[in-house]
């Protein structure tokens, strides 16, 4: 079997998503184009921005039913990563927190998408 390699995130624009990604990845899309807009992950994973309103079939989801989610070494460094995305003017959903996974913060994309920086419980 195949390992899922490909997130696909449904954006009123495409455009707009791929300069918030460009500017929070710190890399240019691969490919653009009005409808779609994709990133190559250092990790392997592709992430594709796709125009909401010509996916096929129609999607009948709505945003915040999943998240994006960013391991990071440790506390200090979800905690310079909030300064960072409270400095870019990210909205935030949920303030640095201990959790029983680990310590965490939530933030949104341009469309409300959940982008979730943690550092895992140390055992």
């Amino acid at each position: 079997m195949t390992d899922p390699n490909f997130i696909i995130l449904y954006v009123d624009s495409p455009a707009i998503s791929a300069q918030f990604y460009a500017d929070l990845l710190g890399k240019q899309p691969i490919e653009a184009s009005p409808t779609f807009a994709m990133f190559d992950i250092a990790s392997g994973v592709m992430l594709g921005l796709w125009s909401r309103h010509t996916v096929e079939p129609v999607a009948t989801a709505s945003v915040g039913g999943g998240e994006l989610a960013f391991s990071v070494a440790d506390n200090d460094s979800v905690n310079s990563m909030y300064s960072d995305w409270c400095n870019r003017r990210l909205a935030i959903a949920q303030t640095p927190s201990q959790m029983d996974f680990g310590y965490t913060f939530v933030a949104l994309d341009p469309d409300g998408h959940r982008l979730r920086v943690f550092a895992p419980l140390q055992h």
